[in-house]
């Protein structure tokens, strides 16, 4: 059976926030874009949204300057 995800139900995972960040990550992140089940109703597939997770990076670029340093080394100075 096939589940509908619904905005709530983006936002409760995480995915999102507003209706903003949605139209962002569509334009920019490659999320996918759903379906129009009514006039006014998107809903995407548990099954997408799943794939569309595990083809985001795991971690982010790697920090630079102050960040290096209090991430990677406890014992720098600063």
């Amino acid at each position: 059976m096939i589940r509908l995800l619904r905005f709530k139900d983006l936002r409760d995972r995480g995915i999102i926030n507003n209706w903003p960040m949605l139209k962002r990550r569509i334009a920019h992140d490659g999320f996918p874009i759903g379906r129009m089940i009514g006039p006014n109703t998107r809903a995407w597939t548990e099954e997408e949204v799943e794939k569309w997770i595990k083809s985001r990076p795991t971690a982010g670029p790697t920090p630079k300057g102050v960040a290096k340093r209090k991430a990677g080394d406890a014992n720098a100075t600063a």
